[in-house]
């Protein structure tokens, strides 16, 4: 993994707790977010480890950055920056995950593995954050991620499970989501089960974040399928 954060100390300390884990190697360390993205191209690590608030290149223009260019590495957001403002931004521009740097070390292992695995993992006030900014502007959809769409192969949702994860999205439960699309409870919760199968994700949460990520959130539902 690449280390990028403009404080020395942070980076020593970081690279220091995370080099004793038998299944994780720092491969280098960033100053901002131009040499990030700069050695994100040249050391293909799988996982960016990144701050937000950078001299220069901050972390969000090095998110943009690495995307347009192609860098499939998952970018794992550490940062002291609480406003939440920051967070939906962060994540159309492609962040699997977005903590805070009082997050507790062993917490900061498993975060890292989740990502590495195809998870997208964030701090309970960040996930709140995406979810009540999830009503994307005109012209705003989500950037995508290409390693989560590679891994994932853009989920071959069916029409209905796509009109379930949207209702999901803007926080609805399955007896909600069955009234809404007039089919029994029990239907929902097979969509359910099966939407969480294909995205690859643990739970409603998480799907609700992929739906944001991916602009389904905002796209409307999907028509068809009405005996679900």
């Amino acid at each position: 993994m690449l280390i990028a954060d403009d404080h020395p100390v942070v980076r020593q300390g970081l690279r220091t707790f995370l080099g004793v884990q038998d299944d994780i190697a720092v491969v280098g360390e960033a100053a901002d977010g131009a040499e990030a993205v700069r050695l994100a191209e040249r050391l293909r690590p799988d996982i960016v480890l990144l701050d937000l608030k950078m001299p220069g290149a901050d972390g969000l223009t090095a998110l943009t950055e690495l995307r347009a260019r192609g860098v499939t590495a998952r970018v794992l957001v550490l940062t002291s920056v609480t406003e939440r403002g920051h967070v939906l931004p962060a994540v159309r521009a492609g962040a699997s995950g977005y903590l805070y740097k009082d997050v507790d070390p062993k917490a900061l292992v498993q975060a890292i593995r989740a990502v590495h695995d195809g998870h997208v993992l964030f701090a309970p006030d960040a996930a709140e954050a995406v979810l009540a900014g999830r009503t994307s502007p005109p012209g705003a959809a989500p950037h995508a991620d290409p390693a989560a769409e590679s891994e994932r192969g853009r989920a071959a949702l069916t029409e209905r499970e796509r009109e379930v994860l949207v209702h999901i999205a803007r926080g609805r439960s399955n007896r909600e989501i069955a009234r809404a699309l007039m089919v029994s409870e029990k239907t929902v919760k097979t969509h359910v089960s099966n939407l969480l199968m294909k995205l690859g994700v643990q739970d409603r949460t998480q799907a609700a974040l992929y739906a944001v990520r991916h602009g389904i959130d905002s796209s409307g539902a999907a028509g068809g399928d009405a005996g679900g």
